[in-house]
């Protein structure tokens, strides 16, 4: 089946963008918006809405495969590509990506996505967020050619023999962390609230005092509202650093203090994302495994999951060999071409560390469709509720998606 067009149009995103450096170095929040300095090149204001492109695979057959080109809510820090703007990036793809794709035979998914990612322009790899959406569309279309789900794509050109099934899904509550808990409550959510504890005097609290009284909320809050006594949520909680911050990076302090919020969380099982970020590769492994090995040797009953400074596969591979967390969020939009997210997944799960399928509030709906093919046909441990800050928005997408599929390939299996 040849492509016969790339069509590129411009979106929206589900969030927007911020400058987290200058929101990690004071930027006061003004209602929705930021007042402050910016630091991170390329930003007009600290919060922008973000941007998305959706490319459109015409194939011979008249059928149109999609996918979007979208980057994360934080570009530009943490080692990430930079800001991402459709109308720079469109004349781009228009000018370098398009002609490698029109009248190309297309056969394999993975062949292809393989050489979109590593294509160089100038002796300089493409943006993720571009790479990101081509791959995504190049999936679209080899389902759509063969007549199955991408799930499916994905699981034959891998050879992954596992049993297709539900994956629990993660959700994301924003700043709204006490309305969006109840909304999670009453969807029976698999994991929750993320919390965004990304400040330590307003949600950390300075001897680290609101957090712990928000976890205890949070437990009281599922046992008292749960309709259902069987449910039994695990509690995922993003600190973006904070909790390094507020003990010099001490190790034994931050596992002390992690033990207290285990206790806190109990009955439910926790786990504890970004509690620190040095803003270097190297040490920011050195010192997750450091931690990591401290919880571990005190048997203290909390998961440790690696956020910032996982762009690469060549990162990933690092934090496992290292052993320097027991979760990796993979961060689908970093990582460029959706066939880096499929293999790290594969590369988690064989060295039996958590598999998160994450991503970012600043994707699209397309993406999240994407990825939650990709999350059923790797069996993921967890996957995001993506895109927004809202919850239910994203949640819906993610989890009407993942029924939709599992329906459709039983379906077939039936017939």
């Amino acid at each position: 089946m040849k492509i016969v067009d790339v069509l590129l149009s411009e979106g929206k995103t589900g969030f927007f963008f911020d400058d987290q450096r200058a929101i990690k170095k004071g930027a006061k929040q003004d209602k929705f918006l930021y007042d402050g300095e910016i630091v991170t090149e390329g930003f007009k204001s600290i919060r922008q809405a973000g941007e998305a492109i959706s490319v459109m695979i015409v194939l011979e057959d008249g059928q149109v495969a999609y996918g979007d080109c979208a980057a994360i809510q934080y570009s530009g820090a943490g080692g990430r590509d930079p800001l991402f703007l459709a109308k720079d990036f469109i004349p781009f793809i228009e000018e370098h990506i398009s002609p490698l794709l029109i009248n190309h035979d297309l056969q394999s998914f993975r062949k292809l996505a393989e050489q979109i990612d590593h294509l160089k322009i100038n002796d300089k790899k493409i943006h993720t967020a571009i790479r990101y959406g081509v791959t995504q569309a190049i999936l679209d279309a080899v389902a759509k050619m063969n007549h199955i789900t991408m799930a499916e794509v994905v699981q034959k050109e891998y050879g992954l023999f596992n049993e297709m099934k539900r994956v629990p899904i993660f959700g994301q509550s924003g700043d709204d962390r006490y309305t969006n808990v109840d909304k999670m409550i009453l969807k029976s959510v698999d994991v929750l609230p993320h919390a965004l504890i990304n400040n330590i005097e307003l949600k950390l609290g300075t001897n680290g005092e609101l957090l712990l009284a928000y976890i205890t909320w949070l437990r009281d809050r599922i046992l008292t509202k749960r309709v259902d006594v069987q449910y039994n949520p695990i509690i995922h909680i993003d600190v973006y650093g904070t909790i390094g911050l507020l003990f010099n990076f001490d190790t034994v302090k931050m596992a002390d203090y992690l033990e207290t919020l285990v206790e806190a969380c109990h009955p439910f099982k926790l786990r504890i994302e970004g509690p620190m970020d040095v803003e270097n590769r190297d040490r920011q492994v050195e010192e997750l495994s450091k931690l990591t090995h401290v919880v571990n040797e005190r048997n203290i009953p909390v998961e440790i999951v690696a956020d910032e400074w996982c762009n690469t596969l060549e990162d990933i591979t690092l934090l496992i060999e290292k052993k320097a967390v027991h979760m990796i969020q993979i961060k689908t939009p970093v990582l460029g071409g959706i066939n880096n997210t499929i293999e790290a997944i594969i590369l988690c799960k064989a060295h039996h560390i958590g598999a998160y399928s994450g991503g970012t509030c600043n994707e699209t709906n397309r993406s999240a469709e994407v990825s939650t093919n990709i999350a059923l046909a790797c069996q993921a441990d967890q996957m995001l509720a993506k895109p927004g800050m809202g919850f239910d928005e994203g949640f819906m997408i993610v989890n009407n998606e993942m029924n939709r599929v599992l329906k459709l390939i039983e379906y077939r299996k039936k017939g």
